[in-house]
């Protein structure tokens, strides 16, 4: 039996879930991809449904929805962009200033998939704030705090290359040498804030960071 990952939260409306890194948040195409995140909540809380996703080898919090109500009004806060979502990701070398804005349009790479890339014309808006939560003694990395105010997909790991910055243990975006870097993609969401669907209370939850400086 394949291990649940840890519950952070859970009521009769919502569960909230730590995502290892590797996991997939929902099926893939083929029976090797079967195995993820809802599959392994279901066993428990087979009523669990999800409302949105994490990329396979990002780490931290991920909101499942536990009624068809609930799923609906996730659904839209997420929409609205009502959800507040903070991550923390260990970036390749020394980020000059302490704070920022990238604001670039992202779509599908059809030549490179699953890539994704920058067009400022055909793609959609992304915007993501930035803030360096800690500096490494060597200059080769820094410690990132990103507030993404859209939610497309690969967002943040292109948006570190904007930077010029790549996420470390990225190998869809990252040279060889910094994906090298990390065992893994050095990225967690961290910290997810919503409004409870049911009693309309706000609710932040967090995930244990899973690496440091």
């Amino acid at each position: 039996m394949k291990t649940i990952p840890d519950i952070l939260l859970q009521d009769d409306h919502i569960v909230v879930f730590d995502k290892p890194s590797g996991l997939l948040s929902v099926p893939g195409i083929g029976p090797e991809k079967a195995d993820c995140l809802v599959s392994r909540a279901q066993t428990m809380l087979p009523d669990a449904r999800i409302v949105h996703r994490l990329d396979r080898d990002t780490s931290g919090v991920i909101l499942l929805a536990r009624d068809a109500d609930s799923h609906r009004e996730l659904s839209r806060q997420f929409h609205d962009r009502e959800i507040e979502k903070t991550y923390v990701a260990m970036v390749s070398g020394h980020v000059v200033g302490e704070d920022g804005v990238v604001d670039a349009s992202l779509r599908k790479d059809m030549d490179h998939p699953p890539r994704h890339l920058v067009d400022p014309v055909q793609g959609k808006p992304a915007t993501t704030a930035w803030d360096v939560r800690e500096r490494a003694s060597n200059p080769d990395r820094t410690f990132l705090r990103f507030r993404p105010h859209t939610g497309r997909t690969h967002q943040l790991r292109i948006h570190a290359c904007v930077l010029g910055h790549p996420i470390i243990g990225d190998d869809l975006y990252a040279p060889r040498e910094i994906v090298a870097m990390g065992d893994r993609l050095m990225l967690h969401a961290a910290e997810l804030t919503f409004t409870h669907p049911h009693h309309g209370g706000r609710i932040t939850v967090q995930a244990p960071e899973p690496f440091s400086l």
